[in-house]
């Protein structure tokens, strides 16, 4: 059904990129290329704040690069590049928090064999998801200077010192939102050492009591090459600290919470419903009176249904 199929395309470029002009070859690509692009730019966001959808099947993707149909979705806690909230992914983890970028890929893949009857041009189809790639790579690149409240990208330096950071991140139970939330308190005229490196960051550490003298040692060294780094952005303090707290949520919809809240209203109190949405709103800003929404997840949610993983048909 090809008549049918351009149809359908011409529509869709019509309604939803109009900017692109009259649809034609030309345009299809262009098409292609945007949804590859816009597609990217949408799994940096997904992997900035630790989101993690739970079901990439292609039905539940958007061209239009919005987050749509999720079903066990979560945030990462611990920062675990394999952690699925799906429990219908478990053995697999298909779609954990790591493979999102490839799975997106392999997505636009798909959409661009069910367009290739139209469009029949092959290079230009892998021409346009090369962008994909090209747009995801230094969409991360620059997001994790963010993170790090680096004025920019070079990846000279920077590049090992994100790597290093997340290889300490994965190595203990970190919480990956508190961790990048105190990291923001890091001053460079200060020295750390590895009792005041444990101390920093013990809101973020699952269990503190595991940590051991190497590991300790290792974070000191990353926060002295850190140090080194920002110093030669020469930015100050309270600026960099700004930076940092405009892409590092204090808040996330930690999936213990939903539990909490789900408890309630089926007891008919739906107050923590709304408390979480107005919290939710606001999720990079200091919220006085708010704090028990911004700290790790508690033991007892560990293993609880509804508060570590969830199946497709919650």
């Amino acid at each position: 059904e090809n008549a049918l199929l351009k149809r359908f395309i011409d529509y869709t470029i019509r309604i939803d990129f109009p900017h692109l002009g009259k649809p034609d070859n030309d345009t299809y690509l262009q098409w292609f290329a945007e949804v590859c692009m816009r597609t990217a730019e949408m799994i940096v966001h997904w992997m900035r704040v630790g989101f993690v959808h739970g079901v990439m099947n292609t039905d539940n993707m958007s061209i239009l690069g919005l987050t749509i149909d999720y079903g066990p979705y979560g945030w990462l806690e611990d920062y675990d590049p394999g952690w699925t909230p799906n429990t219908t992914d478990a053995s697999g983890r298909r779609y954990c928090y790591g493979n999102q970028p490839h799975i997106a890929k392999w997505n636009l893949v798909q959409l661009a064999n069910a367009i290739f009857p139209i469009i029949q041009d092959e290079v230009g189809l892998k021409n346009a998801l090369d962008q994909y790639r090209q747009t995801f790579q230094k969409g991360w690149s620059d997001t994790m200077a963010q993170k790090l409240g680096l004025q920019k990208f070079h990846e000279s330096t920077d590049e090992e010192i994100i790597n290093d950071l997340l290889d300490i991140l994965r190595n203990v139970e970190t919480d990956m939102t508190l961790f990048f939330r105190a990291l923001a308190e890091i001053n460079t005229n200060t020295e750390d050492n590895p009792k005041s490196a444990s101390t920093h960051f013990e809101s973020a550490y699952y269990q503190p009591e595991t940590l051991t003298a190497d590991y300790l040692q290792k974070v000191s060294a990353w926060l002295g090459k850190y140090r080194q780094r920002l110093r030669k952005d020469d930015m100050p303090f309270e600026q960099k600290k700004a930076r940092m707290n405009a892409v590092n949520p204090k808040y996330v919809l930690r999936n213990y919470l939903a539990q909490l809240a789900i408890d309630k209203v089926e007891e008919g109190d739906n107050s923590l419903v709304y408390e979480l949405l107005d919290v939710l709103r606001h999720p990079y800003d200091e919220q006085p009176g708010k704090e028990k929404f911004a700290t790790k997840r508690p033991e007892w949610a560990r293993n609880r249904p509804g508060c570590s993983m969830l199946s497709c048909s919650s």
